[in-house]
């Protein structure tokens, strides 16, 4: 029979149709295959693959000796869920059982449980004792399916607040947040290891597991000395509570040979293990009625090294390198040649009368080395006019008081100067006594560390080896040197004269039975007309041989003993030498 016009006009619209649903059939096929494959692969891929992190154990830090750990990681465990892993019937129960041995709130516990999501992080750092508990109850459960317990470690500091702006603290997820943790925090964290599972498609294990496993991170030996940072730690604090210094203070013992840092130490200091909790009495007092803008601000001042990220100005403690430069442009030659110069009181500089501190009794005929022990600010002034701005803007220079000194810590501020172009004669004036310009106690120790050093300039350093995890191999960090600065027959003239500032000068109350301490006091405001103070004490010893500098600095100090350098600061100088000295000769 023959087929009709009208069917197949039909059949022709059918097979058009059909033709069109291929083709889009194919084209979906298409995009989902070559377009939206890779996602599908990767969304499928990690739906069956389920990975876990093991944490690194960072790296230990230990004191010079090597026998006292600073900061050292301690195994703990970490709990996770697998929510596609957890019946349904069971969810409640594990979630209660989790916030219950874990003590979390369980809303959030069973928020996690319940999600649609391949792994999610209940607790980290939790103590063994705990994580014991919830195996027990695993156990006795039967319920395990979905809940993972994997190794984690955790920072901890044996000695609480002992060298804390030095050493730092860490985060949550270990990684190095201040100090030594966070400057050399690539050589301490190691690489995390990781668990890795196959599932099929409903969420099953199918019992392939690949554990790899952590690298721990390097160890660092640093410079510091344990019972030297005690020693001075206990001083410290001891000043800046008897001087009631409100902003209180820093000490800095460096070795002038190598540059070590031998001790460092800031007060008012925190512990290194509860580092967001307000450590002095004062801060724990106003806590609660502080706004969070006001605690952040209490506790980046309380973890602030102020040895590095403060400036001040040095006083008379600059003196040495004033006398250092005079000496090498051959200005004096003979530091006891009587009668070399005259304190009257004050010296005209540029149309300004400025002031000895003595003017009520002037300190009169004086040679060298007696106007470095009265601190006599006409001389220095003399010499620095002698010396001229663009030399004495050299010997600066080359003292690295125009840059930072590289120390191998956060936040290390630089020094303040008036530009050479623009210091007139007043400017040099003022400096060569040391006012009007800011530098660091770190700046200032390193100054008199190259003079101590036989004139030659020597960088700071703070950690003395770093020992590879893996090989047990020891990188020594190397000792770095300047440039001749002085001669060493100079830089022995300026400290024969500091011997003389506390053998019989205004820094005779650092003096130590049986031992050749040199030395150097300060006093200076703290910014101008703002009634507060800085005291400070730099020390040599043995100024013969020196191996040990040390800088006290104090700010503001208010107490009965007044803010001058040799009644509040060099005391606490000799209370430190006279248990280090005997110390560092029995080492």
């Amino acid at each position: 029979m023959p087929i009709s016009l009208s069917n197949k006009k039909k059949m022709r619209n059918a097979l058009f149709i059909a033709i069109v649903i291929i083709i889009l059939l194919t084209t979906r096929i298409g995009y989902i295959q070559f377009i939206w494959g890779p996602e599908l692969s990767h969304m499928a891929s990690s739906q069956q693959a389920q990975s876990r992190n093991i944490t690194a154990k960072r790296g230990t830090i230990y004191d010079s000796t090597g026998k006292y750990i600073l900061a050292v990681s301690s195994s703990v465990e970490s709990v996770s869920v697998n929510p596609t892993n957890i019946p349904q019937e069971n969810k409640e129960k594990v979630a209660r059982a989790l916030s219950e041995i874990l003590e979390l709130d369980y809303e959030k516990v069973i928020k996690k449980v319940s999600k649609r999501s391949s792994i999610e992080i209940i607790a980290k750092k939790v103590d063994k004792e705990r994580t014991d508990k919830l195996r027990k109850w695993m156990e006795e459960t039967g319920i395990t399916t979905g809940i993972n317990i994997d190794e984690d470690s955790k920072r901890y500091y044996p000695y609480g607040d002992l060298a804390a702006q030095v050493i730092g603290f860490c985060g949550s997820d270990n990684q190095g947040l201040d100090g030594i943790e966070a400057k050399y925090d690539e050589e301490l964290k190691g690489t995390n290891g990781r668990i890795e599972r196959q599932t099929n498609a409903a969420g099953e294990s199918l019992g392939v597991e690949e554990y790899i496993a952590a690298i721990d991170g390097n160890n660092l030996i640093l410079t510091i000395d344990m019972t030297i940072q005690s020693i001075v730690e206990k001083y410290l604090e001891e000043a800046c509570i008897d001087n009631v210094c409100t902003d209180g203070g820093s000490v800095i013992a460096m070795d002038p040979r190598n540059g070590d840092i031998l001790a460092m130490a800031t007060y008012p200091s925190y512990d290194l293990n509860t580092p967001y909790e307000p450590y002095t009495d004062e801060l724990k007092s106003a806590w609660e009625g502080m706004s969070q803008k006001d605690k952040t601000t209490a506790l980046q001042g309380m973890w602030r090294n102020k040895a590095i990220s403060d400036t001040y100005e040095p006083g008379s403690v600059f003196k040495t390198v004033t006398a250092s430069a005079a000496l090498q442009e051959g200005i004096v030659t003979n530091i006891d040649e009587a009668g070399q110069f005259c304190c009257t009181g004050g010296i005209e500089v540029a149309g300004t009368r400025i002031r000895c501190w003595r003017y009520y009794r002037p300190h009169g005929s004086e040679s060298l080395r007696q106007a470095l022990m009265n601190s006599c600010n006409p001389v220095f002034i003399g010499l620095g006019q002698k010396i001229g701005v663009t030399k004495y803007y050299e010997y600066l220079r080359k003292f690295g008081l125009f840059s930072k000194t590289g120390i191998k810590l956060p936040g290390e501020a630089n020094s303040i100067f008036v530009k050479e172009e623009k210091a007139g004669p007043v400017e040099l004036a003022t400096i060569s006594f040391g006012q009007r310009f800011e530098i660091t106690p770190l700046q200032m120790i390193t100054a008199v560390a190259s003079i101590a050093n036989g004139g030659v300039y020597i960088k700071p350093r703070i950690v003395k080896s770093i020992q590879n995890s893996v090989t047990g191999e020891v990188t020594e960090m190397p000792i770095e040197t300047g440039e001749q600065i002085i001669s060493k027959e100079n830089a022995e003239k300026v400290l024969s004269m500091m011997n003389s500032v506390v053998s019989e000068g205004t820094g005779k109350n650092a003096r130590v039975a049986g031992y050749n301490v040199g030395g150097k006091t300060g006093t200076s405001e703290d910014g101008v007309n703002t009634g507060k103070y800085v005291t400070s004490f730099c020390g040599v010893a043995e100024t013969d041989n020196p191996y040990i500098v040390l800088l006290i600095t104090l700010y503001n100090p208010t107490g009965e003993g007044g803010h001058q350098g040799g009644g509040v600061a060099a005391p606490v100088g000799g209370k430190i030498l006279s248990e280090v000295l005997p110390y560092l000769d029995n080492k």
